[in-house]
């Protein structure tokens, strides 16, 4: 699956559609916020606010000093 290049908001829906897809399972760690943010084109402050998107979602938890992981409650299938 290409990755698309735009905002916070483009990064979000991608990674969304990743972890429903299943390509991110429940438990995962995500990339860190350097790593997305050379995958998506982005500067890190764009990754985070995108980030911040995805735990308002309730896909991913934070999780400080250890990274942001896809939550283990959440059905990839909805």
């Amino acid at each position: 699956m290409p990755i698309p290049t735009g905002g916070y908001r483009q990064m979000a829906e991608d990674l969304a559609s990743r972890i429903r897809g299943g390509e991110y399972a429940p438990g995962d760690k995500l990339p860190s916020y350097a790593e997305l943010s050379k995958l998506y084109s982005l500067a890190v402050t764009t990754v985070q606010k995108g980030i911040r998107v995805l735990e308002f979602q309730g896909l991913v938890v934070g999780v400080p000093g250890r990274g942001v992981y896809v939550r283990e409650d959440i059905n990839p299938n909805p």
